[in-house]
């Protein structure tokens, strides 16, 4: 694929968020897809290293029950061979009634037209405040 290719599949599997498709967003990742989140696992237990399943689980938590979706929008995107580096920003109104605003860096990689592996780098305390209301 190409790294125009690869850049637009990543923008479109974050726009599955923003319309609560979580499932969508599964599809187009591996069978043996894995996401890790930046952070200790014994202070914050959503972060580390999840499977496609693990983070399935754990994004059916979270986005089916926002308001309005949780728009992830793409601010910078570059691509080489395989892998794609995308700053982003979140925006979403969660079920309980406190808004998820947080900043992120993606390392997305793309094997055979799926998303691969998902690194995610966010502000641990943001999500841990906006989660615990």
């Amino acid at each position: 694929m190409s790294l125009e290719t690869n850049k637009q599949l990543v923008a479109d599997f974050f726009a599955h968020f923003g319309r609560k498709d979580v499932q969508g967003a599964l599809d187009m990742m591996t069978a043996d897809a894995t996401w890790w989140i930046g952070g200790k696992p014994a202070l914050f237990p959503l972060c580390g290293l999840k499977t496609k399943a693990e983070i399935g689980e754990l994004l059916n938590s979270l986005v089916p029950g926002t308001k309005d979706g949780l728009k992830i929008t793409p601010k910078a995107m570059i691509a080489e061979g395989s892998k794609v580096a995308c700053e982003a920003e979140s925006y979403g109104v969660l079920g309980n009634g406190r808004t998820y605003n947080n900043e992120y860096h993606f390392l997305v990689e793309v094997r055979d037209g799926k998303i691969a592996a998902v690194k995610e780098y966010l502000d641990t305390m943001h999500t841990a405040d906006v989660l615990k209301g």
